[in-house]
Formats: C-alpha cells, structure tokens, sequence
C-alpha cells in the first residue's frame, strides 16, 4: 500500500480480551477448571446445563474480577446482573451463555500502555465483564466427524473490552502485552494464549483521517498470539482500505485469521447485540458488593508493574532499560525485590538478574538459588574476593544446584578465592610471558594488543583466581622491565 493511502486513511481497533480466571472450580458449578483433563472429564450435570439443576457463582472469580478492575482503574459496580446470552454452537452446552450485559462488574477505568518511541497513551476501557467459556471443538481428529471436549464449558472468564482507541498494530501489541502482564502480576490468570488461558477479538475499521465517525467494523475472532494479533490488523487495514479505494463497502463480518498465510476470511455475518436475545439469567439473583469487600480486596493488591517500574527508576536508580525488563516478568520482579533486601548494590543486583540468573532461569523453568545466597555472591566479586568470569562461570551453576551452601563456601571449597599471595600471582605472569616469547617481542614493538593473550594464558594457570585489574597492572610492569 502507498504512503499516500495510509495517509489518507486513519486505522481504529477496539480489542476484546477473555482471561480465563486460575479458579480451582468452573464459574457457576463444583466442576474443576483445570486445564489439561482427559476430554470431557471435567463435567457434571450443572455444567452440561440438564433440566432441573441451578448455578451458582464463583465468589473466588468475583474477587478476580474486582482485581482486574482496580488494576485497570475502572469504578467497581457494586451491583450488578447476569444475563443469559442466547446463541447456538455445538460446543455450547445449554444453548446459552451466562454473561453480563446492562450491569457489569468494572465500569470505565484505562490502561497505559509505552511506545516504542517512549510515548504513553492511555486506552480507555468501556467495561469488564464476567462470563462463562463454551466448550471446545476439534475439526482434525476425526475423518469424517468433529468432535467436542467440554471440559472447559463454565470455566470462568472476565472479558476486558476495550474503546475503539488503538490507532496502529503497534499499540494494539503493547496493550495486550500489559494486559497480559497485569493478570499474570494479580496471578488471576496465567496469561497463556497458546493453550487459550488468554484470547482477543480484535474490532477494526478504517475512516478517513480527520472524520468523527467510525466505519463498519469486522472482527476477528480468537487470535492466539500478539504477533498475529498485529498481523490480522495490518492485512485488515490494507484490505478495508483496497474495497474502499475500489469504490466497495466493508461489510460487518465476524473473521477468521489463517496465521500460515496472514490473511482473514468469513466466518459468518456479525451479530449484533440483539441477536443474542439478552436477558437476565433467572437462576441467578443480582450480584451485590460492599464497598468494604472492594477495599479488603485493594489492600491486598501486590505491587503493579507501572508502581515498581517508578520504584526501581527512582529508589534504586536503575535505567529504563533495566526497570523494563524486570518488570516485564511477575517472578522475576518479585526476586528482585527480595534480592534487594539483601544488597545495597541495585544495579550489580539488575545486572545478575537480567544476565545469568534470568538465563537459568529460562532454561530451568525457575531459580533455584535463593536471594540472599546471590546476594553473598555479589558481596564476594565487589569485595575482589573472587572476579565476575568465576563467579558466572563457576560458582552460580553450583549455587543453582541447591542446597544451603553460601557462595563463599562454593568458592572456598572450589578454591575458587581470589591469590593475595603476590610472588605466586607473579609467579603466574612470568610463566605467560616465559610461554609466549615472541609476543613479548611483539609487545615491546608497540602491539599492545597482546595483553590479553597474556592474560588468557595468566587466568588458564591460576583458575581464575587473580584480580585481573590488579594483575593487568602487573603484567604491564613487568613487560616494560624486559
């Protein structure tokens, strides 16, 4: 497409995310919610919807959601309504779906989301509700039929729908992207979007840059990842905008997205919401909430990622660099903030945590090394007891074994402890120098890069136990004499 359409035209995105909340039991039943069950194990005759059996709520996924809502900065409605949203899918057991619609539990509220130029913006939220998931259908496990797991039908969910604010596939990333990490920060939700604990719809339409009114939206349903979420934005853009420029209209579909070749397709005509003859659920009476439940649910509320980012920048003063990468991660922010209770050296302590320890932890799925043992490690390299390349390379994989040996212990037991003993560090620099005769030579003609072959060869013969700054100066001295 040319600059000069994407110019003409202006991109709008609304986004519809559903969190399925990391309750032991469904929604509105005793059933478990756990993810993973053999098929169509985790059902009872409430979650199938059968004649004669009632729901009732949730009151953990009402707690859930009021901390959604607070993290999102939205007004808690302290009464609030189910409703019975009507359509028929064969993975939807009763034929219905216990919703909210009139009265939600969150109402208004934003998130603030970070650019990659460094701008912020806020995208509003127009409400979050709670609801229950349908079941599962599976097209390619059967030749002729497909089949249907209903062991996620009634497993509970909030949906956070947002404005129609988003301007660029950019920023429709970096709001999911903190979306996720919110509900992974308030542990309500595991944020996996590959196995569909986390799932967006995405509302996009396209307008002429400068009008007031929105276009005919279509929306593609279920995108799995912040990639393809970007991806199914940027090909609608372009193709609304080709049917527009063809003199064309953009029809109000729902859409597929086909991630292998990034293009969306039909799946139906979009509903609207009377289509879904809403109504409130009679089995279910009005939700109401005390605002002193509100605020015994804000008091315990962790520490955000937007509050520790500030806290890091400016208690700690770590870079943005650093404060974004911390907390980008719940576990990793959390170990930091408990490592820090241990040192005084707050940017030593990022630089472990995002180096070493955070690549462990990728590979190990956790860190085994408790914070105050790390701590003793960092004590040992700043005091010049050991140097940074042994206490990397040889004393963190010990520590990351386990067990209650402190870092100095390692190091003493590995004899690992930087040599004070100068004859014997000077020992090491005439036997390097001894080996490499000709690049003494070498040296003394003004090639000053050999030093670090020197240096190599010093830290091979004394397992890393020198103080390389210190030896460096010695080796130079003694290169000079010869």
């Amino acid at each position: 497409m040319t600059n000069t359409l994407s110019d003409k035209y202006e991109l709008v995105v609304g986004l519809e995310v559903h969190a399925q909340l990391s309750t032991q039991s469904k929604a509105f039943s005793s059933d478990s919610a756990a993810f993973g069950g053999g098929p169509n194990q985790h059902i009872s005759m409430v979650s199938l919807g059968h004649p004669g059996t009632l729901p009732f709520l949730n009151k953990k996924a009402v707690e859930y959601a009021i901390k959604m809502g607070l993290a999102c900065n939205c007004h808690i409605n302290l009464e609030n309504h189910f409703a019975r949203k009507n359509y028929f899918y064969a993975d939807l057991p009763k034929g219905y779906q216990i919703s909210q619609d009139q009265q939600p539990i969150c109402i208004g509220g934003h998130v603030t989301v970070k650019l990659h130029d460094g701008t912020q913006k806020q995208i509003a939220i127009h409400h979050i509700h709670m609801e229950e998931d349908a079941g599962k259908s599976m097209h390619d496990n059967h030749s002729s039929d497909s089949l249907i797991d209903l062991n996620r039908a009634g497993v509970p969910l909030v949906e956070i729908v947002s404005e129609p604010d988003l301007r660029s596939a950019e920023e429709a990333g970096q709001y999911l992207t903190e979306i996720r990490r919110l509900v992974r920060y308030l542990d309500i939700c595991d944020g996996n979007m590959e196995e569909g604990s986390l799932r967006c719809d995405a509302n996009i339409s396209v307008r002429l840059r400068g009008a007031t009114t929105y276009g005919n939206r279509c929306e593609v349903k279920n995108l799995n990842s912040i990639r393809n979420l970007q991806r199914a934005i940027e090909h609608e853009f372009q193709r609304q905008v080709q049917v527009i420029e063809a003199g064309g209209r953009i029809d109000q579909n729902t859409l597929n997205f086909d991630a292998d070749t990034g293009e969306t397709s039909v799946l139906r005509t979009k509903e609207m919401a009377n289509d879904y003859r809403y109504f409130p659920e009679p089995d279910l009476p009005p939700l109401k909430i005390s605002q002193e439940y509100v605020d015994q649910i804000r008091a315990q509320m962790p520490a955000l990622p937007e509050e520790l980012y500030q806290k890091y920048v400016t208690q700690f003063g770590l870079s943005d660099y650093d404060a974004s990468v911390i907390t980008a991660d719940p576990a990793l922010a959390h170990y930091y903030d408990e490592l820090i209770k241990c040192t005084t050296h707050y940017k030593t302590a990022a630089n472990w945590l995002m180096g070493p320890v955070k690549s462990a932890m990728n590979d190990h799925w956790g860190i085994n090394v408790k914070p105050q043992t790390l701590a003793g490690l960092i004590q040992l390299v700043e005091e010049g007891k050991v140097n940074n390349t042994v206490a990397g390379h040889k004393i963190l994989p010990e520590l990351l074994k386990g067990g209650d040996k402190t870092a100095e212990q390692v190091a003493t037991e590995l004899n690992l402890i930087i040599n004070e003993d100068g004859d014997e560090v000077q020992g090491f620099i005439e036997a390097a120098l001894a080996k490499l005769p000709q690049k003494v030579i070498e040296y003394q003609k003004g090639k000053k890069g050999v030093l670090g072959l020197f240096m190599a060869e010093i830290m091979k013969s004394s397992k890393g136990r020198i103080d390389p700054k210190k030896t460096n100066q010695l080796l130079v001295k003694a290169l000079e004499k010869k």
